[in-house]
């Protein structure tokens, strides 16, 4: 998982305007030229990109191949791996378990997790639900995570494997003094959710956000089934092809909640869609604009990491939100701008280095498109 605080926060230069703005979604948008222009240039195998407005996707277009040395195109209803966008998710999926009262912001480990004995000598035991989804618990980036797939069992047990070894790990600063980005705290954020629920993370995704959302084209871990040339094929740091496709070519699924899911574009842009009307006091999931504010808001003062997003300043769009997702063989990138009430989005299917200019890219061109339409 790419570690978001490494990110060139864009600065957006003049790009390729969008001719119109239509309230239904574009077949073949304006700047869609220029979607491969970029593609061919960082040498990409496929890549897809959306505007979003409250009202969901208003612009898409996809462009290039499902695998390198192969024919199959890309298509609109393709589904995107989008690693650490997964995030925000979670920490939605948090805030409606807050509201219904099952969690509150500062619960702590220790108080959802009373039997794990070990929990209650460590310093994680006071790491609140918050401290997970902000990465102020204390927690490493990463957990041995193949280690615990090993172990076997439902990926629910697996997640109750990685608390008991999280609880044993020595020399964890106490939660709040340390900010580090952390795949381990999103885990076990996912965990208490699924702890309060009696439920598996995956299934409360599924029931309580996609559902919700309308969303029905997406799914967790690698995209398409084994072998078959049926969905964006994961390419490695080099853009080569993967030997592999399928369900099991990702990350292990005990760290599902910090970024295992994938979706189409066209669903994704309903979830962030979500968030721009949340904060217009519209939104699906939660009851005020308020509560969406505050996933929208740093933890922590003088700091930028809220729950799931980045907040920073950027002239186009003020108050604005970002985070990009990788597992090594896929990226995506979304910026949010809540106060303007649009949104871009981006995904490719590699995970080299390019790919992160690439997608930098695609967002400066989406965005200025948007404001030469007068949006």
């Amino acid at each position: 998982m790419s570690r978001i605080s490494r990110r060139r926060l864009l600065a957006v230069s003049s790009c390729a305007l969008l001719a119109r703005r239509s309230s239904a979604l574009e077949a073949s948008p304006a700047w869609k030229d220029r979607l491969e222009a970029i593609r061919s240039q960082h040498d990409l195998p496929g890549l897809g990109a959306a505007i979003v407005t409250p009202q969901g996707c208003q612009s898409l277009a996809v462009t290039g191949v499902r695998k390198k040395g192969d024919k199959p195109p890309v298509t609109p209803e393709d589904l995107w791996h989008l690693g650490s966008n997964t995030k925000a998710m979670t920490a939605t999926l948090a805030a409606i378990a807050v509201e219904e009262g099952k969690l509150r912001w500062d619960s702590t480990l220790g108080e959802v997790f009373p039997r794990q004995r070990d929990l209650k000598k460590s310093p994680l035991a006071q790491a609140t639900l918050t401290h997970l989804l902000s990465h102020w618990s204390g927690l490493p980036a990463n957990a041995p995570w193949g280690t615990l797939m090993l172990g076997g069992g439902k990926v629910q047990a697996q997640r109750e494997a990685a608390l008991e070894l999280a609880a044993r790990t020595p020399d964890l600063p106490p939660p709040g003094q340390k900010h580090e980005y952390s795949n381990y705290g999103y885990a076990l954020a996912g965990h208490m959710l699924e702890e309060v629920w009696n439920a598996s993370w995956e299934d409360l995704m599924r029931r309580r956000l996609f559902a919700q959302l309308g969303i029905q084209n997406a799914g967790f871990g690698g995209t398409g089934r084994p072998n078959r040339i049926d969905q964006p094929w994961p390419h490695n740091g080099k853009g080569e092809p993967m030997p592999q496709n399928g369900p099991l070519v990702d990350n292990p699924a005990v760290l599902g909640p910090a970024g295992t899911v994938h979706m189409s574009l066209t669903d994704w842009g309903r979830f962030v869609a979500e968030h721009l009307a949340g904060r217009a006091g519209r939104g699906r999931l939660l009851k005020t604009a308020a509560a969406y504010q505050h996933l929208h808001t740093a933890t922590q003062p003088g700091e930028n990491y809220a729950y799931g997003w980045i907040a920073v300043e950027r002239p186009w769009g003020g108050r604005v939100l970002n985070h990009a997702g990788s597992n090594t063989m896929n990226r995506s990138v979304a910026w949010l701008a809540p106060e303007k009430g649009f949104a871009v989005i981006a995904c490719t299917n590699t995970g080299t280095e390019a790919a992160n200019q690439a997608l930098d890219d695609v967002a400066g061109l989406l965005i200025q498109a948007h404001l030469k339409a007068g949006g």
